[in-house]
């Protein structure tokens, strides 16, 4: 019964913020996620990092791409995600051009089946997250599939940061058993480190 609350809030959560993101402009969201790669890119835990997961962003994400193609002229080793639907699971595979992803799961570019280097969690030095909502405590709400709630699971030594926008940020979430939290929380404005 409360699980189906919580449940029920947090989509009432996620579509209400998502409703918000999507009435960003691209130049607003270009302007917006320049500042935060900026913020990345300075912190020590990026610079510090050899080999880094970054989600490809779509629609109104925080965009990743630039922050992606300049990781890889920066000669770092970046990974990202493959969705495996039938057990909403992420295959982790390295990129090292931007070619060699195509349109997949969800409409997100993921990398062409033939082009997969399987990497392992172990090896990632920095996880890059994303999400709809998050607090300062660290809680997230992503898109309600589980992808990064299993992968932050099963990585749990990994530093992660989570991208958003300021308007992507609230008071509280209440959390479940199964929500894993998160780090960092970068945006156009601030860095929050997580208290938990």
């Amino acid at each position: 019964m409360f699980e189906d609350d919580g449940m029920k809030m947090k989509d009432r959560l996620r579509k209400s913020i998502e409703k918000k993101r999507n009435t960003l402009s691209t130049s607003e969201v270009l302007e917006k996620s320049s500042r935060i790669k900026k913020r990345i890119f300075e912190m020590d835990l990026f610079r510090d990092a050899q080999t880094i997961l970054f989600y490809v962003s779509y629609g109104n994400e925080v965009y990743t791409h630039d922050m992606i193609t300049e990781s890889i002229s920066l000669g770092k080793t970046v990974v990202v995600p493959k969705s495996v639907t039938k057990n909403n699971a992420l295959i982790l595979s390295r990129l090292t051009d931007w070619n060699n992803l195509e349109v997949g799961a969800y409409n997100i570019l993921e990398p062409k089946q033939e082009s997969i280097e399987q990497v392992d969690v172990e090896s990632i030095d920095l996880i890059i997250v994303p999400g709809v909502v998050f607090d300062e405590s660290g809680n997230r709400i992503g898109h309600g599939k589980g992808y990064y709630d299993r992968l932050l699971n099963d990585s749990q030594n990994i530093p992660n940061i989570g991208l958003a926008f300021e308007l992507q940020m609230i008071d509280n979430i209440e959390s479940e058993k199964h929500d894993e939290k998160i780090d960092v929380i970068i945006t156009e404005d601030r860095i929050v480190k997580c208290d938990w």
